[in-house]
Parts: C-alpha cells; sequence; structure tokens
C-alpha cells in the first residue's frame, strides 16, 4: 500500500475526466521532459493517460491496485506539450499514430519517423502546440503483429490497403475519441492540424474540437516508399503537397 505522503503528492498531478456513457480516464501530468532533437534541447511537458474500464476511477484506489494491473504488456498512449499549451491563441497539434519501425528503428518504409520528428520542430518553433503519441494505432489500428504480416504481403507487390484488405482488416480502423477527450481537458481554444489526412480533420471536427486551420507534412520520399505515400493519396484521400505528389507520381510511373 502506498503511504498518505505518496497518495497526496501523485494525486496533485491526476485527474479523472468523464463523459456520459464512457468510461474514465486518469490523466498524469504535467511531468517535465527534455529532449534532445538533433542538435537542439527542447524541453516539453508529458502527460499519459489511462481508460478505467472495470477500473475504479478513485485516484487513491487506484494507486493502491496499480501493481497488479500488469500495465505493461497494455498500450497506453501519452502527449507531449510545448509552451504555453493551454491560454495560447495558436497552438499545433499532430495526432502522431505509433510506427514501431519508423519511429523507434528508423524505417525507410514510411515516412512516420520523418514526420514525428519534422512535428516537434515545427510545434517548437511556433512556441505553442501538442503531439498526441497514440500507442494503439499501429499499422492504421491492426497492431504489430499484424502488421508484419502485410509488410511480408507489401513484399510481394500488394500496397498498404491491398495488404490490410487481405488479411481481414479495414484500411483504416483508428480511433481519435481518447485522444480528443485528452484535448478537451488540455484547451478548449481552437488548434491548427499538422496533416496530410482529411479523415483526421473530420475526426477532430466531428468531436468538437475547433479546427481552424491544418498544415501538411510531407517529406524523406524515397525509393523505399514511394509507392507507399502513393497509396495514401490515392487511395485514402491524403491531402497532397504539390511538389512531392509529382515525385511520388513519377517514381510510380517508372
Amino acid at each position: 500500500m502506498l503511504t498518505d505522503q505518496v497518495k497526496l503528492l501523485l494525486k496533485k498531478k491526476i485527474q479523472i475526466t468523464q463523459e456520459p456513457g464512457k468510461p474514465a480516464l486518469s490523466i498524469v501530468g504535467p511531468i517535465k521532459l527534455p529532449i534532445q532533437l538533433e542538435q537542439q534541447e527542447l524541453h516539453f511537458q508529458w502527460y499519459t493517460w489511462l481508460t478505467l474500464e472495470n477500473i475504479t476511477s478513485d485516484t487513491g484506489a487506484l494507486l493502491d491496485i496499480l501493481p497488479e494491473l500488469d500495465l505493461a504488456s497494455m498500450q497506453q498512449s501519452s502527449v507531449l506539450v510545448y509552451g504555453d499549451f493551454q491560454n495560447s491563441d495558436k497552438a499545433l497539434i499532430r495526432m502522431h499514430s505509433i510506427c514501431h519501425t519508423g519511429d523507434i528503428f528508423g524505417s525507410k518504409r514510411c515516412d512516420c519517423g520523418f514526420q514525428l520528428k519534422e512535428s516537434m520542430r515545427m510545434i517548437a518553433e511556433h512556441g505553442s502546440g501538442a503531439i498526441f503519441y497514440l500507442a494503439n494505432h499501429e499499422g492504421r489500428g491492426i497492431g504489430l503483429f499484424a502488421k508484419s504480416l502485410a509488410y511480408l504481403l507489401q513484399e510481394e507487390g500488394l500496397d498498404t490497403v491491398e495488404a490490410n484488405h487481405s488479411l481481414g482488416f479495414e484500411d483504416d480502423t483508428r480511433s481519435y475519441d481518447e485522444a480528443i477527450r485528452v484535448l478537451h481537458a488540455l484547451r478548449q481554444k481552437p488548434v491548427t492540424l499538422i496533416t496530410n489526412n482529411p479523415k483526421k480533420i473530420k475526426a477532430m471536427q466531428d468531436k468538437g474540437v475547433l479546427v481552424d486551420s491544418h498544415l501538411p507534412l510531407w517529406g524523406d520520399v524515397s525509393k523505399f516508399n514511394h509507392k507507399y505515400l502513393a497509396t495514401k493519396i490515392n487511395k485514402s484521400g491524403h491531402i497532397p503537397a504539390a511538389s512531392k505528389t509529382m515525385y511520388v507520381q513519377r517514381k510510380v510511373a517508372q
């Protein structure tokens, strides 16, 4: 059992957010997180959250049963916040789906690692924003194991969408509901989304997020990912950036 002193200390950094008909969310933070991004040292505030479905929403009781929850085998998402995110008039938002291969290993089969680091740089230069790192979004929601199978099918010539369909999955099964609830707990003012994906924009707006504009994020185009990027545009409806789109289409035609 945790001591009363430890509970008191932690409770100051935990908030419970609830909505009718939905499990409560426990949001922890802010936590100081200095980050080295190439030659820059950036200082973010880090938050994590946990869905309390079938788990007590009493903070003290939650802390008591923490060792029994086996959280290491579960997926938890988090968010990096920069600047005065709550009060600034303009803030950038990136809803970033976890990519084990791209974000961690630096895989060139996608542009995810580039987008993550570039979003951090854009937000720091802008002065205010947040990157939501969504842990249950691997492979557009199919999970890491299934993603590895999809990669094998892609090596046989299928594109990303075809590979997911061949495994019995939809093209995109990601949900942004939890992240939006956390966003609402951290900020009420309008945001600018860093995205090429109109589905993300619609998902935010449908849930009441005040999206005033969006910024495209294309880059890191190579011989390894040109088909993947073209599929995003041609089959998933991503908004193209003219110069990058021309390059992708040229490579596909060769």
